[in-house]
């Protein structure tokens, strides 16, 4: 399974776009967005976000 955003807890800071080895991830309206299609459910994104948004 994909990793999911909680977007009440999300800021847009863009830690996780960063972190993500294969682009999976962008920030719309302030917030990640995971394309589910390209996450390769590494966890890079759930250890990179500060606020704790992201599991898997």
């Amino acid at each position: 399974m994909p990793a999911v955003v909680d977007t009440s807890k999300c800021k847009g800071c863009g830690e996780c776009v960063e972190a993500c080895p294969v682009g999976a991830i962008t920030i719309e309206n302030e917030k990640a967005v995971i394309d589910e299609d390209a996450c390769v459910e590494c966890g890079s994104c759930v250890d990179a976000c500060p606020e704790g948004a992201i599991t898997l």
